[in-house]
């Protein structure tokens, strides 16, 4: 029997917002976001754009739990989860952000043993600034993202798994499009930019639709 794994994006999939956006909107000037506008035009990769901006926080860790809390994780992420354990699932997170506040939020969920992480490490400074590294080590890291969520999704399909994944950005494409569509599941800019290249997709507004409609076996395409 294969095992099963699903492979998720967090900020904005998990969660209903992204810890970046927050931090732009709360405790950053207007131009801190350049770096993102950077990455958008081609000119700077994700995981330098994230970098750049979580390294211009001034914020007490008092400030940064606040956003952690207001990320806003999915009210029944930890019932899903479980219930996906339950019936044979693996979740494993893929993120292109920080572990920083990922494994507060899925620690205070009692989660922390249930989901595999793979997000790029994160240090709080003196000064409040959040210091992203690469994942030093990591068979999945690359340049461009820190973490390769396509590389964990193929590493899964080659060992012979049923792998589907769930995102919502623009850097979710690349593994999404590894998995069967019935299997793919979209939001927001990912949802998008599926749909701008005629890709099936599985459309969700909470991450636990996703697991909804895992555990109830639907394959019908979108």
């Amino acid at each position: 029997m294969p095992e099963s794994i699903l492979v998720s994006d967090f900020d904005g999939t998990m969660t209903a917002n992204d810890f970046y956006k927050l931090a732009a909107e709360r405790l950053l000037p207007p131009e801190a976001l350049l770096p993102w506008a950077e990455y958008r035009a081609g000119r700077q990769t994700h995981f330098a754009a994230l970098r750049d901006i979580f390294g211009q926080l001034q914020a007490s860790e008092a400030q940064l739990l606040e956003l952690v809390r207001d990320m806003a994780p999915d009210p029944a992420l930890a019932h899903s989860v479980n219930r996906l354990r339950a019936a044979g699932w693996r979740v494993v997170v893929a993120s292109a952000g920080c572990d920083w506040y990922i494994r507060r939020i899925l620690a205070g969920l009692d989660l922390a043993d249930a989901v595999e992480v793979h997000a790029n490490p994160g240090e709080l400074l003196p000064g409040g600034a959040l210091r992203m590294s690469m994942p030093a080590g990591s068979a999945f890291a690359c340049r461009e993202t820190g973490v390769d969520k396509a590389a964990i999704v193929r590493h899964h399909l080659q060992a012979g798994s049923r792998v589907a994944f769930a995102g919502d950005g623009f850097a979710d494409l690349p593994g999404a499009l590894l998995v069967r569509p019935e299997l793919r599941f979209a939001k927001a800019d990912l949802a998008q930019a599926l749909g701008d290249g005629g890709e099936g997709f599985r459309p969700f507004s909470r991450w636990s639709e996703v697991a909804e409609a895992l555990l109830s076996g639907l394959t019908a395409n979108t």
